[in-house]
């Protein structure tokens, strides 16, 4: 059912703004569209811009059925989608719904209020400009911003908080510190492809939520000494040349050519912060209706992985798909309840 909107044809004031253009966002859009709503997306990089920085040959661990978003189905030949499949999936799915998605346009501040807001943005060549609306959605994800080590060298370019690709790696020593899922992949992936890895972690095992199809390879290529593995070890510093180490066992000191610390990511709180959104508790929960999903800024609304704050591991495309629609759902009673006529 579409309604009306809060903006007529000639106001340059969107309904709805969108930060952050990943599946989410998307999902967010097309059903304020649906509704009725006059939507723009901004993102600070192109479409769906995390998925894209994902590594290349990257399979997806869920069907493609629990991707879909926009009610198109998303179809492939194979049991479960691969990188590249997912990023043309939504960017056909933005051009059947003519989605409005301003690429490579970072948010710096928000100004206004309920009903009036203005999101100012910067581009790659740090010309300004703005955008009116009067309600807005926060779907920014967290991938962008790794967990640091915090340690000396960690600055050096031989340091990536990011797995791509295994082939400039091959025959060179490699470290990979973490130890979940993108870890273990990318050890495996290193090793296969000719790279000499030792897997560094701070636990006395891999994590739990490994994927149990990923576990017992790694761990089997640990038992045959094809992969080292530094269980309840810390690195302490990074050189052009080695790796410090911290073991149970005392101080190691490593040959190494390159680093991946692969130890997770999280969401930009300052940027919520900066909203004046509430974090609350440990795991820097943002404060949210349950229901409609609007933080106590009115007229701020969150979608996707933010919305469990700092347990990153709760919400995935899977379920933050369905955020879209209860946030139309709100925007769509909060109309019509402006529309009503006063009693009395």
């Amino acid at each position: 059912m579409s309604h009306t909107t809060l903006t007529g044809a000639d106001d340059p004031t969107f309904d709805l703004l969108v930060i952050g253009a990943g599946p989410t966002g998307l999902a967010c859009a097309i059903e304020a569209q649906k509704a009725g709503f006059r939507v723009v997306l901004v993102d600070k990089g192109c479409l769906c811009n995390s998925l894209f920085h994902y590594p290349a040959h990257m399979t997806f661990f869920t069907t493609s059925e629990l991707l879909e978003i926009g009610g198109i189905p998303f179809s492939t030949p194979n049991a479960k989608p691969s990188r590249n499949e997912a990023l043309e999936y939504y960017r056909q799915v933005a051009a059947f719904y003519k989605l409005d998605v301003r690429q490579y346009k970072r948010v710096e501040r928000v100004s206004g209020s309920d009903g009036a807001f203005v999101v100012h943005t910067v581009d790659r060549f740090g010309r300004q400009g703005s955008l009116k609306a009067r309600k807005l959605t926060v779907s920014i994800g967290y991938y962008d911003l790794p967990n640091l080590l915090g340690i000396p060298g960690e600055d050096l370019s031989k340091v990536h908080h990011y797995y791509n690709d295994p082939h400039p790696f091959s025959g060179l020593e490699v470290a990979v510190i973490g130890g979940k899922n993108s870890a273990a992949i990318a050890a495996l992936e290193l090793w296969r492809h000719g790279a000499r890895v030792t897997l560094i972690h701070r636990d006395p095992e891999l994590h739990r939520h490994v994927k149990y199809w990923i576990k017992p390879d790694i761990e089997n290529r640990i038992k045959n000494g094809e992969i080292k593995a530094l269980f309840n070890s810390r690195a302490i510093e990074i050189t052009p040349d080695t790796l410090e180490v911290q073991t149970a066992e005392g101080h190691k000191t490593l040959p190494n050519d390159f680093v991946f610390a692969l130890t997770g990511y999280h969401p930009d709180f300052g940027f919520l912060e900066r909203l004046g959104i509430t974090l609350a508790g440990v795991d820097r929960l943002p404060v949210c209706d349950k229901k409609t999903l609007e933080s106590n800024v009115p007229g701020i609304y969150l979608a996707g992985v933010i919305v469990a704050g700092s347990r990153t591991n709760e919400i995935f495309i899977e379920n933050g798909r369905f955020h879209g629609r209860q946030i139309a759902d709100a925007l769509t009673e909060k109309l019509e309840s402006s529309n009503r006529p006063k009693q009395g």
